[in-house]
């Protein structure tokens, strides 16, 4: 079989936006160049990935199989190119990071302070969004390494490492109606405004529970606007008991509502990017950092 990388790689790809045109806007090549390989792949794997009878391509069974074992050779790929990077990279002279806005404040700050005495020459710029914001810039490139709350649509390319687990709360005011419900259930939390954390850009954001919400891309805007009775949300326990925050919210129980409190919050890269000394440090200085406070 003479198939290719990049031709894997434009399946993959394909898969994933959902046509081959979208395929093509995110790699950056022609359409034709796209089919072109998927083509090709098809003729030296010896049957058909997709079935084109529709106006958009969709998977065959041989293709969902081979799907599957595609992401499994690029993602190997991936760690042998970051593996020969990490052994041919010295100290990294400067550092992008990007960071979701409702990471606990004092905890990075205690950190980014041990950064600066163990690497006194590292320029560092911290750049800051919500989760999927960062994922798109460690994605393409615009930042080094990523500290977000986990998200399930994170791109193929990246990896996420968790370092801990933070509990999520369903708060309300307290002169909400909701308020006067201990646990509430699905019924009745969907009589009420939902506030939802989404991208800067508001495509991305976790799914509803109520058929009335909002997009908000802050969980501190989110908290500030629940304080302000215009809807309940869940919220990372950290947030709202921020000092101005946590006397005029109340915390309802989930116990009627089928959802995990508890979030993932780790580090993201590139799969194909190597780890120098410094994203090594830190990478076991968070984990360490965040042990000692939990």
């Amino acid at each position: 079989m003479d198939w290719t990388l990049d031709q894997l790689n434009a399946f993959v790809i394909s898969v994933e936006q959902g046509s081959f045109s979208g395929a093509a806007r995110r790699i950056g090549k022609a359409q034709s160049r796209i089919s072109t390989a998927i083509s090709n792949l098809e003729a030296d794997l010896g049957f058909d990935l997709f079935d084109r009878s529709a106006r958009l391509p969709v998977l065959t069974l041989a293709g969902e199989q081979m799907y599957e074992e595609a992401k499994v050779v690029l993602a190997q790929c991936d760690r042998l190119q970051s593996r020969a990077l990490t052994l041919t990279k010295g100290e990294e002279v400067s550092l992008t990071i990007a960071m979701d806005e409702a990471t606990p404040t004092t905890v990075f700050e205690e950190f980014f302070e041990r950064v600066a005495a163990t690497f006194p020459l590292l320029k560092l710029t911290i750049i800051s969004g919500s989760k999927d914001d960062i994922a798109g810039q460690v994605d393409d490139l615009t930042a080094d390494l990523g500290i977000l709350f986990f998200s399930k649509t994170l791109p193929s390319s990246l990896e996420f490492t968790p370092i801990c687990e933070f509990n999520s709360s369903l708060i309300v005011a307290k002169n909400h109606p909701l308020a006067k419900i201990s646990a509430p259930t699905m019924q009745q939390l969907g009589q009420y405004r939902q506030l939802l954390i989404c991208d800067r850009m508001g495509y991305y954001h976790t799914d509803a529970l109520s058929a009335n919400y909002w997009h908000i891309d802050s969980y501190y805007s989110i908290t500030a606007f629940v304080l302000r009775n215009m809807g309940w949300a869940f919220v990372p326990d950290h947030v709202f008991n921020y000092s101005i925050f946590k006397d005029g919210v109340v915390r309802l129980s989930i116990e009627n509502i089928p959802t995990s409190p508890w979030i993932d919050m780790g580090l993201v890269k590139r799969r194909d990017q190597g780890n120098g000394p410094v994203l090594r440090w830190m990478y076991q200085e968070l984990k360490t950092m965040f042990a000692q406070h939990n």
